[in-house]
């Protein structure tokens, strides 16, 4: 494809222009947005209130003597500081966002509008139970699919992230280990060197020694390691499956029975859920807990601009120390089981104030129910379809980093290719930005050196696919071409150029300081 020069003539693809500053900052229709602090509207507000009632006597010293500190916008001047924002921002209904690990894929406006009856988002955690019966039955059907395609006997709804899911988990397996009386000898939890950050930093903040356990060259868990270390001193073993190299742990039957024959635990990262959900119940593999990440596999947003929601299925041997609350029901309608006595006796606690986030309940439940068991069964052969689909384009530019055989959800590339060229892997992500796209996840897993990490998802079209193998594609042959300069002072199309990442780490700004002049740009 070509571009027009400034006399309306197509210019080469491999044509460099020079271009030069704009005047004002903005960039055609990018606007130079600045923060809202930095406007001009300190002396106005853009909404009308009643003068209040009643005074303010009764707040003593209390009453605010000077003016409160925030500036105030017009409507349109509102709308507009936001637009501009998010014109700075990449978004998944932008283009694809290759992340790996992380799973950014399409929302489904059914799901939204599902979430926006009154009837769900009206509602508050305190009414009546009678009142929200609809509620209830929507979060009792919503565990209900999600022991059936766990093959699981119990869930509990609350957490709201798949940390927090791994919080519960890992709080009923104490739990259990206390109520057996082996909580004081059983002390540590065993972890891939390729796990989620999270899952250390889990086990260490319940109170257990994490102890590493080696992988073999071909990116699955090594079984000789594991059962080395594996005794009566273990409380449970954290086992991503798929894993985080976008690999199947085809040990995973041997993993279980070495676990549980030592008396641990085994608790599942189900972070990568969509590559197996409606053809492999975990259950049957033997896992004891594993949260699920709503937003990767049942497509609600990520984060949302909130809570987002992480359920945790249980084994029967972990079920009775689940937490409160759960939805129970009988002839009489749906009810909460809220307290730790009667059923709920050994339930370790609470994880929340509530129930959880019911608006991830309505959307995950929404994708379930408009997809059905063959559609989510697709879900996955088209995630690991997609995945495989971008590994096996790129391969002959990029080096694979476990090149034998079909990935999962994900394709994991090393910076071996890249030898030579004075290109890193962060070089070749920040240049992805000027091609238009969020770059993969860099540099993750840890085992792999310089790793490129990229999920494209089950919702990417053939044709998005395909534009964002092209851009990889030039990008690679650039760099093997010697197109260094390209690389070294990317981005140079982006809202803000290449920051220093170190710097901002170690020496972070924490206060914002007014500028000299009101209207000064950001």
């Amino acid at each position: 494809m070509s571009t027009m020069n400034t006399v309306g003539r197509p210019t080469a693809p491999n044509q460099v222009q020079t271009k030069p500053a704009t005047l004002t900052g903005g960039r055609g229709l990018l606007q130079n947005e600045p923060l809202i602090f930095e406007g001009e509207g300190w002396g106005k507000t853009g909404v009308d209130l009643p003068e209040p009632k009643t005074d303010a006597s009764d707040l003593g010293d209390l009453v605010r003597k000077d003016p409160i500190g925030l500036p105030g916008l017009s409507e349109p001047e509102a709308m507009r500081h936001y637009v501009r924002l998010s014109q700075k921002n990449h978004a998944i209904d932008l283009a694809i966002y290759p992340l790996g690990s992380c799973t950014m894929k399409h929302n489904p406006r059914l799901n939204e509008k599902m979430a926006r009856l009154a009837g769900f988002s009206d509602i508050h955690p305190l009414q009546p139970m009678s009142t929200v019966q609809g509620a209830l039955e929507l979060m009792d059907t919503l565990a209900h699919w999600l022991k059936t395609l766990t093959g699981m006997p119990a869930v509990a709804l609350s957490p709201k992230a798949g940390a927090h899911g791994e919080l519960c988990g890992l709080m009923a397996i104490r739990a259990a280990h206390e109520a057996s009386g082996q909580h004081e000898k059983r002390r540590k939890v065993l972890v891939p060197t390729s796990a989620h950050g999270t899952n250390p930093a889990t086990a260490a903040f319940v109170g257990y020694t994490v102890v590493e356990v080696a992988q073999t060259e071909d990116g699955r868990v090594d079984v000789a390691d594991l059962a080395s270390k594996l005794g009566d001193d273990v409380a449970a073993i954290m086992v991503t499956n798929p894993n985080t190299c976008g690999l199947f742990e085809r040990d995973i039957l041997e993993i279980s029975r070495l676990t549980h024959e030592a008396g641990a635990y085994f608790y599942c990262d189900g972070a990568n859920f969509n590559a197996i959900v409606g053809r492999v119940r975990p259950g049957d593999l033997g896992v004891d807990a594993m949260h699920i990440n709503l937003h990767k596999t049942f497509s609600t947003p990520h984060g949302g601009g909130g809570p987002g929601a992480g359920p945790v299925v249980l084994s029967q041997a972990l079920a009775p120390f689940a937490p409160a609350p759960w939805v129970v029901h009988d002839d009489s309608g749906y009810a909460l089981i809220e307290r730790e006595e009667g059923d709920a006796a050994q339930a370790f606690g609470r994880l929340c104030a509530f129930q959880g986030q019911m608006g991830m309940y309505v959307r995950a439940l929404s994708y379930m129910m408009s997809h059905g068991a063959d559609g989510l069964r697709q879900v996955a052969e088209d995630a690991v379809l997609n995945a495989n689909y971008i590994k096996a384009r790129l391969s002959d530019l990029m080096s694979a980093a476990f090149p034998d055989g079909p990935c999962m959800h994900e394709a994991l590339f090393d910076d071996e290719w890249l030898k030579g060229t004075d290109v890193t892997t962060l070089d070749f992500a920040k240049a992805m930005i000027d091609e238009g796209f969020h770059p993969m996840t860099m540099y993750f897993p840890l085992v792999v050196h310089g790793a490129m990490l990229i999920e494209p998802t089950e919702t990417e079209s053939k044709a998005e696919l395909d534009r964002f193998i092209e851009a990889m594609r030039l990008l690679a042959q650039a760099a093997k071409a010697g197109d260094v300069d390209r690389f070294k002072g990317a981005p140079f199309h982006a809202p803000l150029r290449r920051l220093d990442e170190t710097r901002a780490a170690r020496s972070p700004v924490l206060r914002w300081t007014a500028p000299a002049r009101s209207n000064q740009a950001a």
